[in-house]
């Protein structure tokens, strides 16, 4: 084998273990995508384990639906403002989010109903509060991943 048959059999080599197909004369590599399988095969013991840990359909939808309800900034800054505060009536956090008092109402009633939120009636004012330590765990891991950098 000359020098250049060798050269040419170890560049293929190391293109096909790379995940690139060597190229025919003129034309460009072709490039496997990242998130695919080059080759197909199913690892039956590894999916039947993944699928015992995995939670149901029922569950997964009630999850989508919280993280639907913390798509929205305000309602995300309501909750921040909650958090750093501990309790507060619907002004008050209406003036600390810069957002209208039906708007922050409006928001603490879904928060409320989704279980987020929990109100403590005092005479004609009606003061809120996160839900439980879980909430804020939630909002605080949700910022800290947020500061990595992703």
């Amino acid at each position: 084998m000359s020098a250049a048959e060798a050269s040419s059999v170890a560049s293929t080599s190391a293109a096909a273990s790379a995940g690139v197909s060597a190229p025919s004369p003129g034309a460009a590599p072709e490039v496997t995508p990242l998130d695919g399988c080059t080759v197909r095969m199913v690892d039956p013991a590894r999916v039947a384990d993944t699928r015992s840990r995995l939670l149901d359909v029922d569950e997964a939808e009630r999850l989508a639906g919280l993280f639907r309800l913390l798509g929205d900034r305000s309602r995300v800054r309501i909750l921040f403002a909650l958090a750093a505060a501990g309790e507060l009536c619907v002004c008050d956090l209406a003036a600390a989010v810069d957002v209208a008092e039906t708007a922050v109402s409006q928001a603490l009633r879904l928060l409320r109903t989704a279980g987020v939120v929990r109100a403590r009636r005092d005479g004609r004012t009606v003061w809120y509060r996160l839900d439980d330590d879980h909430v804020r765990l939630l909002l605080d891991q949700s910022r800290t991943h947020l500061s990595h950098g992703s």
